[in-house]
């Protein structure tokens, strides 16, 4: 059973972007966006991936993902809720960890989010000074609900 335990953070400033070690461009969209489960397409370096994950509790989440053929995953976007989502995904070596951090476009621009991966939601990690509020169990956040409720809809003023 593959499980995914991830914490999720928002961003204090830019100071990242100096450390940044690689770049990619990442379109996904989702087949079904229940809080039970999700269905995601997503087409990343040229190759297409079916991810489904189930409900989160706490930071961990069953996840199974499948590499699946490029045109596949571009014809299923088509069948995709809208907006599809657009980011680009920059990594960021911190200590043994890798940091993600999706920098947001279309409806979701504006949006950064800093994830980090880990092997047990109790596992020590340093946190960068660029790493800001956390965010790991606020939905407005999770991909999934940022298709009905893009970041340039939410109420600033909030947040």
């Amino acid at each position: 059973m593959g499980i995914e335990i991830e914490r999720k953070f928002l961003l204090k400033n830019e100071d990242w972007r100096s450390e940044v070690a690689s770049r990619t461009i990442i379109k996904q969209g989702y087949l079904n966006s229940d809080k039970e489960r999700t269905v995601r397409i997503r087409v990343r370096n040229e190759k297409g991936y079916l991810t489904i994950k189930g409900e989160s509790k706490n930071a961990t989440r069953q996840e199974f993902e499948y590499e699946i053929p490029i045109s596949d995953a571009e014809s299923m976007l088509l069948l995709c809720k809208k907006p599809i989502i657009e980011k680009t995904r920059h990594l960021v070596l911190v200590d043994d960890k890798t940091w993600e951090i999706d920098d947001f476009a279309g409806e979701n621009k504006g949006l950064i989010l800093a994830e980090i991966e880990l092997e047990t939601e109790e596992e020590k990690f340093r946190i960068p000074s660029w790493v800001g509020e956390e965010v790991t169990q606020d939905s407005r956040y999770f991909n999934s609900n940022l298709i009905t409720h893009p970041y340039s809809r939410f109420d600033k003023n909030r947040l």
